[in-house]
C-alpha cells in the first residue's frame, strides 16, 4: 500500500526516465512534485530541464536548478582526495562522491518547500539507490523515500516508452529508430565534473574491449600530444590551490585539470568492482583531473608526512573509501575518519611538479617549507649529522626475540 504523500522533491535530469517518474508520481502519488536539477559540471546544458518540468505541468516555483559546482569539489572532493582514496584499487569515486550532495539539497528543499516525500530514478540493481536512501534518511529520519523503479512495472525500453507516448512525454530521437522503435543507448552513463562513467550493454561482457568512440573526455594516449607537458600544482593544508602558480576555486582547478588530462589522455580505467548490493559489475571511467590530484596530493604527503602518520592514513584509506562507495558519507564513522585524516594535513602544503605524456602523470619534482625530507641525513655522501654505528644497536633490538627464538628452538 502506497503511503500517502502530499510534495516530494524528485531529482530530476530533464532525461526521459526522469520525465517519465515525474508523470507518474503525479499519476501514481496525486502529489505536488517539485524538481531539482543539480549542476555539477556533467558537462550538458541543465537549463532546459526547466522548460521540460513546465511542459509537464510543474508550477514556476517548484523549479530547483542549482550550480553546486564549487560546494561539490569544496567539500566533497577535496575531502575525498585529502584521504587518497581508491575503492578497490582503481575506481576515484567519481558518482559516489556526487551522489551524498544531491541528496543533501533534495532534503534542503524539502524542508523549504514542505514537501514529505523525495524521489530518484535509481534502480532497485545499482549502488546508487543506497547512496541516495541513506543519505535521505541520514539527514531526515522521517522522510518518505519513493523509489519507483522499485514499485513500477515497467521494467523494459519498450514499456518505457509506451507510457511516455500514453502520456504525451517528448521522446527524443536518441531513445527512437527512425521508425519510431525503442533504441537501446549502448552505455549507461554518468557525469559529473569529477568524472564520466559508462556501464551497461556492450560492456556487460568483460572480454568485449571498450570501443574508442565510447571515451568522450580524453584522447587516446595513441593520440594524444607527442610533446610531454609539465604543470606545477601548489598545495595548501592538503588541498590543490593553484596550477603554474595561478590561484583558482576548488571547481575551476578541477575544471583546468580536466582539461590537461584530456589532452594527454590521462584516467581512462576498465574494471570489474563489487557492487554493495551483492554482484559484480563492469565499468569504464574517465577521471583526468582526478588521476592527476592523486598523483600530485600523494607527492606532496610523501615529504610533508611523518612515516607512521602516513602509514597509518594509508591502513584507513579503504575503510574510508568503502564507506564513500557504499553510501555513508553522512555517518558517524566517515566523520570521524574524516577528522583524523584532516588533521594530518595541516602542514602539507607546498608544490609537485608532474610531466603529462600519453596516458601517463609522472611525478617530476616536489618542494615544501615543511618538508621533513632532510638531505643531509638522507646523502650517500659524508655527513656530520648521522652515526652509522647507531644501527647496530638498532637493528640488534629489532632482532632481539628472533635471535631468543633461535637458540631456543635451534
Amino acid at each position: 500500500m502506497k503511503k500517502e504523500v502530499k510534495k516530494v522533491v524528485l531529482a530530476y535530469s530533464g532525461g526521459l526516465d526522469t520525465s517519465i517518474i515525474l508523470k507518474w508520481l503525479q499519476e501514481e502519488y496525486k502529489a505536488e512534485v517539485i524538481t531539482f536539477t543539480a549542476d555539477l559540471g556533467q558537462g550538458e546544458e541543465v537549463e532546459p530541464a526547466r522548460q521540460k518540468a513546465l511542459d509537464n505541468g510543474i508550477k514556476p516555483e517548484n523549479i530547483f536548478i542549482l550550480d553546486i559546482q564549487e560546494e561539490f569539489v569544496k567539500d566533497y572532493v577535496f575531502p575525498m582526495f585529502r584521504a587518497n582514496a581508491i575503492y578497490e584499487g582503481e575506481y576515484l569515486l567519481g558518482t559516489s562522491i556526487a551522489r551524498p550532495l544531491i541528496a543533501k539539497k533534495q532534503i534542503e528543499i524539502a524542508k523549504k518547500m514542505g514537501a514529505d516525500a523525495v524521489s530518484h530514478g535509481a534502480t532497485g540493481k545499482g549502488n546508487d539507490q543506497v547512496r541516495f536512501e541513506l543519505g535521505y534518511l541520514g539527514l531526515n529520519p522521517d522522510i518518505t523515500v519513493i523509489a519507483p523503479w522499485r514499485e513500477w512495472d515497467l521494467n523494459s525500453r519498450e514499456k518505457l516508452l509506451a507510457y511516455a507516448r500514453e502520456h504525451g512525454i517528448e521522446i527524443s530521437q536518441k531513445h527512437v529508430d527512425e521508425n519510431g522503435n525503442p533504441k537501446v543507448s549502448p552505455y549507461s552513463m554518468d557525469a559529473n565534473l569529477l568524472h564520466i562513467s559508462y556501464e551497461g550493454l556492450h560492456l556487460e561482457n568483460p572480454m568485449n574491449e571498450p570501443e574508442e568512440d565510447m571515451w568522450l573526455w580524453t584522447n587516446s594516449p595513441e593520440k594524444a600530444p607527442d610533446q610531454a607537458e609539465y604543470i606545477t600544482i601548489g598545495y595548501k593544508n592538503g588541498d590543490p590551490i593553484s596550477i603554474n602558480g595561478e590561484e583558482m576555486s576548488p571547481a575551476t582547478l578541477l575544471r583546468t585539470l580536466n582539461e590537461y588530462g584530456n589532452k594527454h589522455g590521462i584516467g581512462r580505467i576498465d574494471i570489474v568492482e563489487n557492487r554493495y548490493v551483492g554482484m559484480k559489475a563492469r565499468g569504464c571511467y574517465e577521471t583526468p583531473g582526478g588521476t592527476i590530484m592523486l598523483k600530485a596530493h600523494r607527492a606532496i604527503e610523501s615529504i610533508c608526512l611523518d612515516r607512521e602518520e602516513a602509514h597509518l592514513k594509508d591502513e584507513m584509506m579503504p575503510r574510508y573509501a568503502k564507506l564513500i562507495y557504499n553510501g555513508f558519507w553522512f555517518s558517524p564513522e566517515r566523520e570521524m575518519l574524516q577528522a583524523a585524516i584532516d588533521t594530518t594535513q595541516k602542514y602539507v602544503q607546498g608544490n609537485v611538479r608532474l610531466k603529462l605524456y600519453k596516458g601517463n602523470v609522472e611525478v617530476v619534482g616536489r618542494e615544501s617549507d615543511m618538508s621533513l625530507y632532510s638531505e643531509e641525513h638522507s646523502t650517500f655522501e659524508e655527513d656530520e649529522v648521522y652515526n652509522q654505528k647507531d644501527a647496530e644497536g638498532f637493528i640488534r633490538l629489532n632482532a632481539l626475540r628472533r635471535i631468543i627464538a633461535g637458540k631456543k628452538r635451534g
